[in-house]
């Protein structure tokens, strides 16, 4: 019998060198400026390297992460993943509208979003942080999950989505945006 080889940590370190690409659209610590981007300081290891495996793999596509994503080697992923992680999450400008706000806050409640997302809405393991993050990509993302074309790793947002409106989804995002991307003691 042979032992299997211990398993290499991430190496954050290594990451942020290997981020070089990413800071274009994402910004030098993960968090982007550019309307539409969604933000990655912070974000769940798991999350992020999940997102990377369905770029890289073709399940998720964008024209700029896609062509990106395909050359990553697993190490890349986690290395990158382990980084962003690290990194603190800064609040998104964004002008929110306060009713959308109350509302999206009550949809919340009623959809059960803590029970994934955890309090907050800053996310766990691969469940991603939502709290703060840009308006734009939020309301671009749960359109995706409502239309189908967004995929997530077990298709829980492409089912929980489907009672929603438009008005809900809009809602949802403001109140979404509105949260500080991070808990007190994390900032």
């Amino acid at each position: 019998m042979t032992a299997a080889a211990p398993a290499r940590a991430a190496d954050p370190e290594a990451g942020r060198q290997k981020s070089e690409p990413c800071k274009a659209c994402h910004g030098a610590d993960g968090n982007a400026t550019i309307p539409g981007t969604p933000s990655i300081a912070g974000q769940p290891t798991y999350f992020t390297h999940w997102q990377l495996i369905k770029f890289r793999d073709g399940r998720r596509k964008d024209a700029q992460m896609t062509p990106f994503a395909a050359n990553l080697t697993d190490t890349d992923m986690a290395d990158l993943a382990a980084y962003y992680a690290a990194q603190r999450p800064l609040p998104r400008p964004a002008v929110t509208d306060p009713p959308k706000v109350a509302a999206g806050r009550q949809l919340a409640e009623q959809h059960h979003c803590v029970s994934c997302h955890r309090p907050g809405l800053v996310g766990f393991e691969q469940i991603p942080r939502l709290a703060g993050q840009d308006l734009a990509f939020l309301v671009k993302i749960l359109r995706g999950f409502k239309a189908q074309t967004a995929g997530d790793l077990d298709g829980t947002m492409t089912t929980a989505v489907q009672p929603l409106n438009e008005a809900d989804i809009e809602s949802l995002a403001h109140y979404m945006a509105s949260l500080p991307p991070a808990p007190p003691a994390a900032r």
